[in-house]
């Protein structure tokens, strides 16, 4: 989650309501003239790299454990990084084709009504995963401040005010809830400024005392336990690069709307995004071996580095979930206003209550959760799964639709060669898919479920 927040927000904003596409991205309707200036490829790469950097950072050097080694993850993750981007340009093409504005809006034109549902259900479990996830990590925010400012307080006497679980629903309730109630919530993607901030400072950090002097690592693995561990780094490669949900809003807000701007954009956002990612995870990785925690943040002693680096992902995370409530409530609203058949005229009635009473049982339930699971390794492994929906199934279903349209509209030869590859391709994707989520969702329930179970994260430095 990727924390793609504040572009999921537009985009859920913008299939919402006409009106707001018409201010979001420019447009009122298709064929209406611009009203106002969009973004410049440059800029746009950097609302991509907000969307795809996130929590996900945070547990990249533990994969790269399980998956074997450095060279074997960076090896799986390279591959993965070409389907990504294939996907993404995928999108882009039908976006074009159909005139689409949103991910959503994609789905519609190229698959139907029953597609655009399915999309939305998938987003509303992604976007529930990662609001545990976001708890999870508040938790363990908390756990390292503790061992820093009080550390004999917090092991010994361990007062009420400082247990995991009264943190992170105290601190919920007081800065979380209070944010989730409006209908509208554009202010907090002003906070994504901090939150990109806040990760290029762990990167950084990372960097730094890896190459201060430290204590040798346990042990690092350079193969897999089984050949079948190097797919143990799909899911997180899945769940740190899931940009795609946010990229056509991206794409339909730039000035210059063409495949070679946009080439542009995502080869700079991409090697950003790669840079970070396999820099924070290889010398986290190396730095700390097999002992390496699922969130590398409570692997390092805590000192003032480290504690800087806590408060800022607490900040971003405190101020992400709201956002992400957000998508996946109003993802359920579109559900519930079809299943339940509501027409138009009568969605605005009874739409306050709607709101509250999903917020409480959203907020209430992924609290729930994130008490009862006992790191982020555990969730982000499920969202792994799901974000090869987006990345991968959607994408597919939608070029295989609209090759076979084409396909049977083509006049010349060259029409048909193109759209025939595209086809056969789109099946490729689709097949692919299936298996990563098959597979990915199998070993995490595997894992899950084994006698030994799934322990608590906890810092090294800990009572």
């Amino acid at each position: 989650m990727s924390l793609q927040a504040p572009d999921i927000a537009d985009e859920i904003v913008i299939s919402q309501d006409e009106e707001e596409v018409g201010l979001l991205t420019g447009r009122k309707g298709k064929d209406a003239p611009a009203i106002i200036k969009g973004s410049s490829w440059f800029s746009s790469a950097f609302l991509v790299v907000n969307a795809a950097l996130g929590a996900g950072l945070l547990n990249f050097p533990q994969a790269y454990d399980q998956a074997g080694g450095v060279l074997i993850a960076i090896i799986i993750q390279t591959i993965m990084m070409a389907f990504v981007v294939m996907a993404i340009f995928v999108l882009a093409y039908i976006s074009d084709l159909n005139h689409s504005a949103t991910y959503q809006d994609v789905m519609l034109s190229a698959c139907g009504r029953k597609a655009q549902l399915a999309s939305a259900f998938t987003l509303l479990m992604y976007c529930f995963g990662t609001c545990i996830t976001f708890l999870i990590i508040i938790g363990d925010q908390w756990e390292e401040f503790f061992l820093f400012v009080a550390k004999e307080l917090y092991c010994d006497e361990q007062p009420i005010y400082m247990n995991r679980i009264f943190c992170v629903v105290v601190t919920s309730i007081l800065f979380i809830l209070p944010l989730c109630f409006p209908r509208r919530i554009d202010f907090l993607k002003y906070a994504s400024f901090v939150g990109v901030v806040g990760i290029v400072y762990v990167v950084v950090m990372v960097t730094v005392k890896y190459f201060l002097p430290h204590d040798p690592p346990e042990s690092v693995k350079t193969t897999p336990d089984s050949w079948m561990d190097v797919f143990l780094v799909v899911p997180t490669i899945c769940f740190a690069y899931q940009c795609h949900v946010s990229i056509i809003p991206i794409y339909s807000c730039m000035e210059k709307r063409n495949v070679k701007e946009f080439a542009k954009t995502v080869s700079v956002a991409m090697l950003l995004c790669v840079v970070s990612y396999t820099v924070t995870a290889a010398l986290g990785y190396l730095q700390f071996g097999q002992s390496v925690t699922s969130d590398i943040l409570l692997s390092f002693k805590p000192d003032i580095p480290v504690i800087v680096a806590v408060v800022f992902i607490a900040i971003k995370t405190y101020t992400t979930y709201p956002i992400l409530l957000f998508c996946g409530r109003a993802a359920f609203e579109s559900i519930w206003i079809c299943a339940r058949k509501i027409p138009p005229e009568d969605v605005a009635q009874g739409e306050r209550l709607r709101r509250i009473v999903t917020t409480i049982i959203w907020f209430g339930l992924t609290v729930v959760l994130a008490v009862l699971i006992p790191n982020i390794g555990v969730v982000i492994q499920m969202l792994g799964a799901l974000a090869a929906v987006f990345i991968f199934i959607f994408p597919g279903m939608c070029l295989l639709k609209t090759s076979h349209s084409r396909l049977a509209d083509s006049t010349s030869a060259e029409e048909h060669r193109k759209y025939k590859f595209f086809l056969y391709f789109s099946c490729f994707f689709i097949t692919l898919g299936a298996f990563i989520f098959g597979l990915t969702f199998t070993q995490a329930l595997m894992k899950d479920l084994a006698p030994a179970g799934i322990k608590p994260d906890k810092s090294k430095f800990t009572c």
